[in-house]
């Protein structure tokens, strides 16, 4: 997105009114079917929700359009987002586990069969590194209202009166400058938040880090934070906390390094490169873990259709898809190197008879996309870090590029301010 002059990129949400109405039904009728209405659908596979975050411009003056953007269009989504979230309990369903007692040994070592099955008893990790994400959102999200102080900041009289002003300095910027109730982009500037000319010219690196623990108001927070809260604890408890907190970190990373390539005139916070790095995790899991699915094709449809949901809201005006993109690809390329799953033969070493010789810990192909994955995270960050910090801009390499974040029609202009 190019925009005339500095403004505030906010990770918001955005979605059709055909996709909230008509697809999540569809979606939900086949998640009914496939869990043959058992109704445990709260312990989903963690998905994010589509286009969770994304960036959205924030004019000083936003039309009734962009109120609509802003605002509406989070509340919508959301609810939309957990019809999506329900239809993926049934790739966890799929995961059939069964207990083998010795007797059935010689049968698991004489099997040629394809596929193993991961027992019912594997190991549940305890979630707590994502409820302290959220804890330290929200924290964070309170010191910068307070040092917002909107009562006291003379601009207000130019754009309007302060939101909710029986919160004395906590209270939000007039819903002209902000329609997500929450600080000013100048406080949010001060504060972290990414900026091209602040990162390479006044070599800020760390912003590249900031934003992501930064949202322009308390819708933004809400939804991000729900988001997270669904999609974390449940990768969490399947995966530990070690393995998550290094794929949403790195993932938010990410999306921060290709937006400040391709979106060089607007400051940006909000963790839409995190949030969707789990998304891309969770379809590399599927891939590199394929044989213990039973549901192979529902599982991949499902996962692909939201993925298209997710990158395809990109284009509306206003959102930048590339932050997305960058946190989609890392995240998906850490899956392999983070989420693949042993052999059922290799859980059951310790338990077969002696001289009997067990499977490795992981499939051979499993090994190659761990391979892959890691050289291409390396230099890919290596060529876009370099590129960074010499001031280059992504679009002078990739002249269709700008297409990913807006696709210009008679109803709209993507480079319009």
């Amino acid at each position: 997105m190019v925009v005339s002059n500095i403004s505030i990129l906010k990770k918001m949400e955005a979605l059709s009114i055909v996709e909230t109405m008509v697809y999540p039904l569809s979606l939900l009728n086949a998640a009914v079917r496939n869990l043959k209405l058992n109704l445990k659908i709260l312990n989903t596979v963690p998905i994010p929700s589509p286009s969770l975050s994304s960036h959205k411009t924030l004019s000083p003056t936003p039309s009734k359009p962009d109120l609509f953007f802003n605002s509406i269009i989070p509340t919508i989504h959301k609810v939309t987002s957990i019809f999506l979230f329900l239809v993926l309990e049934d790739m966890e369903s799929s995961r059939v586990g069964v207990k083998r007692n010795s007797n059935d040994y010689s049968n698991t070592t004489t099997s040629s069969a394809s596929t193993y099955l991961i027992e019912d008893t594997e190991t549940q990790w305890t979630s707590w590194l994502v409820p302290m994400f959220v804890v330290a959102n929200i924290a964070l999200f309170i010191v910068v209202m307070y040092l917002n102080d909107c009562p006291n900041r003379k601009h207000t009289r130019l754009v309007g009166k302060c939101v909710a002003t029986f919160l004395g300095r906590f209270s939000f910027e007039p819903v002209k400058e902000n329609p997500l109730f929450g600080p000013s982009s100048s406080t949010l500037k001060k504060l972290g938040a990414l900026e091209w000319n602040k990162v390479v010219v006044n070599h800020q690196g760390w912003r590249l880090v900031t934003c992501v623990w930064l949202h322009a108001g308390v819708i933004h927070l809400l939804v991000n934070m729900l988001s997270l809260v669904f999609i974390g604890i449940r990768l969490e408890q399947q995966f530990g906390f070690v393995r998550i907190g290094i794929l949403y970190l790195l993932s938010g990373f990410g999306g921060s390094v290709l937006s400040s390539l391709f979106i060089q005139n607007n400051i940006s916070v909000g963790a839409s490169g995190a949030l969707f790095g789990l998304l891309g995790a969770m379809l590399s899991e599927l891939l590199t873990n394929w044989t213990i699915y039973t549901n192979k094709a529902m599982a991949l449809l499902t996962l692909m259709a939201v993925i298209v949901i997710n990158l395809a809201i990109g284009i509306l005006p206003h959102v930048d898809n590339f932050a997305h993109i960058g946190g989609f690809l890392t995240g998906f390329l850490l899956g392999f190197v983070l989420l693949p799953r042993p052999q059922f033969g290799w859980l059951e070493r310790r338990n077969l008879p002696a001289g009997t010789r067990s499977k490795s810990k992981y499939k051979p192909y499993q090994y190659v996309l761990w391979v892959v994955s890691v050289v291409l995270l390396v230099s890919g960050f290596s060529v876009a870090l370099v590129m960074l910090f010499r001031g280059e801009n992504g679009n002078d390499h990739c002249h269709w590029c700008h297409y990913l974040s807006c696709v210009p029609t008679s109803r709209w202009d993507c480079n319009e301010n």
